[in-house]
């Protein structure tokens, strides 16, 4: 089993003037990756069009197959990488704030849909996504999709490890002063659920944000592979999936579950008596 290089591009910084500085961004960021050998490139929640949209949201939603996942799948196909990014999807009325991930020969492997809205901007400019799991394959690799605050919830990088996930792709805009989700929460969620995380944040201020940057590769024995300062970077690390089944066999979180004892977890207010 081939160790899967990927890369973690953390910009651009601010709100960009246009798609096509983003878009440009991502053409240099892609030729960085690639000719380091990486075979992915993982990019920020929203990294098409900025985060701190406002009002502009509805304007620059996009359908999936729409122009900017068409300039994406072009960039992918001529590095030859595959590349995950953050874009707002329009479907008929609703707009969702998805992350799409494009194959090394410039076609759609996966689109995921943010599932748990943070703050009051995404509640008022999003509907949340109704598909928990997200997957797909990458050289043998089982990929999975979550987007920045869905990661923080145990329950749901735990469905992606029983379904399979071997390394999980999170675009991410993680303002500060949280910046002990990257440092402390995201290790021991791979640790906890054995399986690698791509954790791609933004950086920097851009309207009323300022993002926390310290994009990270964590493994599933809970190091941090590589890990971004708190400006524009590029950092790049292997998800080894010869690794990962060995940390699986040594730490047996997975199998010795026992869901009997805990599921359905009872809801908020509602103790179990």
């Amino acid at each position: 089993m081939t160790p899967l290089r990927t890369a973690l591009y953390q910009g651009p910084g601010g709100v960009p003037a246009s798609t096509a500085d983003s878009l440009a961004a991502l053409g240099r960021a892609a030729r960085r990756a690639a000719d380091a050998g990486a075979r992915l490139l993982v990019t920020p929640e929203l990294s098409l069009t900025g985060y701190a949209l406002g009002s502009a949201v509805p304007e620059l939603a996009e359908p999936a197959d729409g122009p900017g996942a068409q300039a994406v799948a072009q960039i992918a196909a001529e590095h030859s990488l595959a590349i995950a990014y953050g874009y707002p999807e329009r479907d008929g009325a609703a707009v969702y704030n998805s992350a799409q991930l494009i194959g090394p020969h410039g076609t759609r492997l996966a689109n995921y849909r943010k599932t748990h809205l943070f703050g009051e901007f995404e509640a008022a400019h999003f509907r949340a996504g109704q598909d928990p799991i997200v997957q797909t394959e990458l050289d043998g690799v089982r990929l999975g999709l979550l987007i920045c605050y869905d990661v923080e919830f145990p329950e749901t990088v735990r469905a992606h490890a029983l379904a399979g996930t071997e390394l999980l792709l999170v675009p991410t805009a993680l303002m500060r002063p949280y910046e002990f989700v990257p440092q402390t929460l995201l290790p021991t969620r791979a640790w906890e659920s054995q399986l690698y995380i791509a954790y791609a944040n933004r950086y920097g201020p851009e309207g009323e944000f300022t993002f926390a940057g310290l994009s990270c590769l964590a493994a599933p024995d809970g190091t941090v592979r590589t890990r971004a300062g708190t400006g524009e970077d590029l950092v790049i690390a292997d998800a080894d999936p010869a690794f990962l089944a060995a940390s699986r066999a040594g730490n047996t979180y997975l199998t010795d579950r026992r869901p009997e004892l805990y599921s359905p977890l009872p809801p908020q207010g509602e103790p179990r008596r």
